[in-house]
Parts: structure tokens; C-alpha cells; sequence
């Protein structure tokens, strides 16, 4: 379910739950149990002079990222790092398991370049702009839109993939994420996950936000949760920030709540239709930095959160050794 609380201008609370998925009814659960809020039909605009703010956790990020329905993504490093974003860092977490199962990676091509500079910013091989160029117009006409672009000590010298991210959205690639923009740190890997995080979300998420804000109107403030549990901004929302946009807002919730209760020490435990998410809470938020989602590494602020591809709408099936459960969803039509 979707769940709309508001605060009248005398401080009233109301509020209101909605099926989050309804086709036949309507587009958007959010815009419309705000209409229901403002005692409008689905067919009226709402007024942009008669709400002045909109804070929004989302899902929309957290379930492309569980169930793989990302957007296509091709990855730009340097020659000979290929897999380097596949190696890692050759973490067993099961040091006994005999069968590895590497998560899936979210770039499906990769795309070497000769430019790069050394760890003084001395470029110890030009960028050969014609060869990328070709490369680039392939992945582009096979129906790629997204690309990451991750170079060598970039973090400290970012010119040669600000050329490469110019010249990508010359082709006419619509995402373009550069690891110096998306996370400006040391250790080439994390980066680089980090980056292919945002390439691949960052498309999905910004149709959903243009959604809400073209129902809204310019005068309505839009903000989204972000993954650590702070509010940003509608138009600086990135997929990178958006991962446990829902769940933080609910560990930030639960908190709160319980807090007013009395209670400082609690687990949260929030089971949606697509993931489980769980949390400890002792007084103050528990934040990462480095963590893993769905198999995924990323270095951004987010709330310590453990989450499982495993909901009530988790879809049981046999895989010809063995019942799994996940990482698809069933979903509901009409229903959450």
C-alpha cells in the first residue's frame, strides 16, 4: 500500500492508504491519494498554489535494483580493467562454499579506452577520441541510453572523463554518470560500482520524479528521502541516493514514534511485496558509508539497513535442483 499523511495549515493531521498499483484507476497511488486528500477527481489538476511542500520515500529504485529492471548500462574504463569491477576485491563471504554465485552486473558492455594519466595527473596515454567515438555510436544505436564512465585516479584528475561524459552526450546518451561527479573518492572499484549504481537508476528514477512533479506544478516544494534518512531536493535526486529512499524513511519513522513511547532500543522489521528490510535502533541512527545491496557494493551515506529480496509477493519457484523464493515479485493488479 501506499500511505499519505498531511498537516493542514492549523496543524490538523490527516491522512490516508491507497492500493499502490490500481492501472485501471489511476497512474500514480502518491498523486493520487493526494487528490483524495484535496477532495479532487482523478481528472482534476491539482492547484500548485495549495501545497507548499511534498516529502516522498520511494521504492522505485530499491525494487529496479533487486529485480534487475534497471536500464541498460555500458561501462567506459581503461584498457586492460575490463573486469575489474567483476574481480573486485575476490571477497569470500562463504570461504567454504564450494559453487561461487557472483551477482548479476548491472552493465551489460564494456568499453575500453587507451586515455589515462598516472597517480600525479601525467597522462601516459592520450585519449583517442575517434575509436571512442565509433564505440560509443555501437552501444548507442543497439539501444543503450545509459553510460558509466570510470577511469584510473580520475577522483583527483577528472578532465579525461569529463571529455568522455561531453562527448556521450554528443552521441546522444541520455545518462551519463562519471565516477568524479558521482563519487569522488580513491580505490578505482568502489568507485566504479558506486557510478554503475547511479547509470543504471538514475534513468527510472528521474521518469518517476518528472511524473510527480509535472502533477504538482512549479510552485509545490518536492522532496525525496534519501537513503540516509536526510530530505534532497527533487531535481538533485540521483539513483545512487535512492537505494533505501522507502526504507529509511521508515527506520526515521519507527524512531520517532517509539521515541514518544518511551521506547530508545528497538529492530525495525519491514516486510514489503518485494524486499525485507530490518534495522537496530538504540538512541541514535546507525549509518554506513561502504555497504552492499542486492549484491551490489556502493560508498554513499545510507542507513545501516539489512535487505533481503524476499517479500510477501516474492514469487516461489523450482529452479531444477532446488525451491528459491525471489528475487521477482509477483505484484498485484489491482492491489500492493
Amino acid at each position: 500500500f501506499t500511505d499519505i499523511v498531511a498537516r493542514k495549515p492549523g496543524g490538523e493531521i490527516i491522512k490516508t492508504k491507497v492500493l499502490s498499483e490500481n492501472p485501471e484507476v489511476y497512474q500514480d497511488a502518491a498523486i493520487y491519494g493526494i487528490r483524495t486528500m484535496l477532495n479532487l477527481s482523478n481528472n482534476d489538476s491539482i492547484p500548485d498554489n495549495i501545497i507548499e511542500a511534498v516529502k516522498m520515500g520511494t521504492t522505485v529504485a530499491t525494487n529496479a535494483l533487486l529485480e534487475r529492471k534497471g536500464d541498460r548500462t555500458v561501462l567506459v574504463i581503461n584498457k586492460g580493467l575490463k573486469d575489474a569491477l567483476r574481480i573486485a576485491y575476490q571477497a569470500r563471504p562463504d570461504i567454504f562454499a564450494k559453487h561461487i554465485i557472483l551477482p548479476e552486473l548491472l552493465y551489460e558492455k564494456v568499453i575500453e579506452t587507451n586515455g589515462r594519466v598516472n597517480v600525479d595527473g601525467v597522462e601516459v596515454s592520450p585519449l583517442e577520441l575517434t575509436e571512442l567515438t565509433t564505440q560509443l555510436k555501437e552501444a548507442y544505436e543497439s539501444g543503450i541510453r545509459s553510460i558509466a564512465v570510470v577511469l584510473m585516479h580520475a577522483y583527483r584528475y577528472p578532465d579525461m572523463e569529463v571529455r568522455i561524459g561531453t562527448l556521450a552526450k554528443e552521441v546522444g546518451f541520455t545518462q551519463v554518470s562519471i565516477s568524479s561527479e558521482v563519487s569522488p573518492l580513491m580505490k578505482i572499484v568502489g568507485r566504479g560500482d558506486t557510478t554503475t549504481v547511479d547509470a543504471y537508476l538514475s534513468p527510472i528514477l528521474r521518469r518517476y520524479v518528472d511524473r510527480v512533479a509535472n502533477e504538482l506544478g512549479s510552485k509545490t516544494k518536492l522532496q525525496f528521502m534519501q537513503s540516509s534518512g536526510g530530505l534532497k531536493d527533487a531535481s538533485l535526486f540521483m539513483g545512487k541516493d535512492a537505494i533505501l529512499s522507502g526504507p529509511a524513511g521508515g527506520i526515521v519513522g519507527a524512531a520517532k514514534t517509539c521515541e514518544l513511547n518511551g521506547f530508545t532500543k528497538i529492530v525495525g522489521f519491514d516486510m514489503g511485496g518485494t524486499s525485507t528490510d530490518v534495522c537496530h535502533y538504540k538512541g541514535e541512527y546507525e549509518r554506513a558509508f561502504e555497504t552492499e545491496v542486492a549484491g551490489v557494493r556502493m560508498r554513499a551515506p545510507m542507513m545501516k539497513i539489512h535487505t533481503v529480496a524476499a517479500g510477501g509477493g516474492s514469487v516461489l519457484f523450482f529452479d531444477g535442483q532446488r525451491l528459491k523464493v525471489g528475487p521477482e515479485s509477483a505484484g498485484a493488479d489491482p492491489g500492493p
